[in-house]
């Protein structure tokens, strides 16, 4: 999963927004919304979905037991009822770690290119 940043403190974030942070269709947002009760948008008149902080931080735990621990939905429901703040540490610090390995990354890639410049001109 992305390290799922929220660059700006939106009150409302639209179906669209929601699936590209998770890269997955809107119609599985939709769908795991009928099935975890714990994710309710509101609507506006014409029936748009606005989902909330509270219901992206509840989709990422979701995506995180669905999608990277490989988890049924009805083992992600029973794991969120019966254990839900160890899972919510877990996937804090999941989505850490890889945003500092991100960060690791770039740097690798900056001082390879730093390196490969300084050979270039030492020959």
């Amino acid at each position: 999963m992305p390290a799922i940043r929220f660059k700006q403190e939106k009150l409302f974030y639209s179906i669209k927004e929601v699936a590209d942070m998770f890269g997955v269709n809107q119609s599985l947002l939709r769908y795991w919304e009928k099935e975890f009760p714990s994710i309710r948008p509101a609507k506006t008149e014409k029936g748009t979905r606005q989902y909330r902080k509270e219901d992206v931080d509840e989709i990422r735990l979701i995506h995180y037991l669905v999608k990277e621990k490989g988890m049924t939905l009805p083992g992600a429901k029973q794991k969120l009822k019966e254990n839900r703040e160890p899972v919510v540490r877990t996937e804090e610090i999941v989505d850490r770690l890889k945003g500092i390995r991100a960060e690791l990354l770039e740097l690798k890639t900056a001082f390879d290119a730093l390196d490969e410049g300084a050979q270039t001109v030492n020959n």
